[in-house]
C-alpha cells in the first residue's frame, strides 16, 4: 500500500499522508448526506490545489448522492 501511495504521490504532487487521512474520512461516510459530500469535495479540491466551481460541485454531489458513493473513479474525473 505504501509503495502505491508513494506513486501517487510522485504523479500528483499530493502527500501520501494526506491521502491516507482522505481515505480514512471516506471509509464509512453517508452519501446520502449531501453536507458531507461537499465537505469532502472541498477537503478533495484542497489537497489536490485544484478548484472546484459550484456548478461543478453540484454535479459531483448530484451523481454521489444518486449513487450512494458507488462512482467509479473515471466519473469524477470526466466531470472535472
Amino acid at each position: 500500500m505504501d509503495d502505491m501511495l508513494k506513486k501517487v504521490e510522485n504523479k500528483t504532487g499530493v502527500n501520501s499522508k494526506d491521502i491516507q487521512k482522505l481515505a480514512q474520512s471516506v471509509n464509512g461516510m453517508d452519501f446520502s448526506d449531501e453536507q458531507s459530500i461537499r465537505q469532502l469535495v472541498k477537503q478533495v479540491s484542497k489537497i489536490a490545489n485544484k478548484p472546484v466551481s459550484k456548478q461543478t460541485e453540484d454535479k459531483i454531489v448530484d451523481t454521489l448522492m444518486k449513487k450512494k458513493g458507488h462512482v467509479d473513479p473515471s466519473t469524477i474525473k470526466k466531470m472535472m
